[in-house]
């Protein structure tokens, strides 16, 4: 298997069309076709079953997709590290993280990441969800660390990380604490704060507001710390992600009948080239085991 062919592989992937898969990768569209078929020959099975001006992706080819994206990836990383470690070259990675997403769970790859790249430059940036689209969107991030985002940006492309429940945060001597289980009913005259720039946020009304409960005891604040500031002076309760940051001091339950959960992924723009320790990063973040 030519790099060569999976780099033409992955563009056909991408624009499911062999003319402007051609165009891409600047080749001539037999010379693409000749690559594909070898490609195929090697995997034993038709990869892309053309129809007219449009093609679509076999069996096969969507179940080799994922693979050979991190093979060319890690590839190109693995030759741009080494040019740049023989340059003593500087690495730049900007990284956005969602307002709600504890960013100690990816302190391990960065610190791993300041190790194997000695120039490393980095930007950590913070927002909700529509920040966090922006940045990328924007270029002001290469690789963002968010719950779902909904756009319906064909470019943005993501890797699930973990799934997470999100719990309800009280004082450890709030009356909420003693209680064995704890229902949106219970919660009818207690202040309840949400991080309005949670990616969840919404949809988390719909589901308080369609139990039939109304959302007039919700209140909004926007960092986590304001949020955890509230529930420790015992004024009320807090919605938080299972992987929010522990306190020994704040008890955390579920909501029975709130099962209210997200998946929290990797999100990077499809087709846009990355540097080099922002490739490294997203291998290493997709081979990092998380437990939400």
């Amino acid at each position: 298997m030519e790099m060569q062919q999976i780099r033409y592989f992955l563009a056909l992937a991408r624009t499911l069309n062999f003319t402007r898969a051609a165009e891409e990768c600047n080749v001539s569209q037999s010379a693409l076709t000749r690559a594909i078929q070898a490609l195929e020959g090697e995997l034993g099975g038709e990869l892309v079953r053309r129809e007219h001006s449009r093609s679509h992706l076999t069996e096969l080819g969507k179940r080799m997709l994922p693979l050979v994206e991190r093979c060319y990836e890690s590839a190109l990383t693995a030759k741009a590290l080494a040019k740049s470690i023989a340059k003593e070259d500087l690495a730049p990675l900007s990284v956005g993280v969602s307002d709600s997403v504890n960013v100690e769970l990816i302190m391990a790859p960065i610190a791993e990441m300041f190790r194997s790249f000695p120039g490393l430059q980095l930007k950590l940036q913070h927002g909700g969800g529509a920040a966090i689209l922006s940045m990328l969107k924007e270029g002001g991030a290469e690789i963002a660390i968010a719950g779902p985002i909904e756009d319906n940006w064909e470019r943005l492309d993501h890797w699930a990380l973990f799934e997470e429940p999100f719990e309800l945060a009280v004082r450890a001597d709030h009356p909420l604490a003693m209680e064995n289980e704890i229902t949106l009913e219970k919660l009818r005259k207690v202040p309840v704060f949400c991080q309005s720039g949670c990616e969840m946020h919404d949809t988390a009304a719909r589901m308080v507001t369609g139990s039939g409960l109304s959302t007039a005891n919700i209140h909004d604040v926007v960092t986590y710390h304001d949020l955890m500031a509230l529930v420790s002076s015992g004024v009320g309760a807090a919605m938080v992600p299972r992987s929010a940051p522990k306190d020994d001091a704040i008890k955390r339950a579920p909501i029975a009948d709130l099962p209210l959960s997200r998946t929290v992924s990797i999100y990077a723009v499809a087709g846009r080239k990355r540097e080099t320790a922002a490739a490294a990063f997203l291998n290493l973040l997709r081979s990092t085991e998380f437990s939400g």
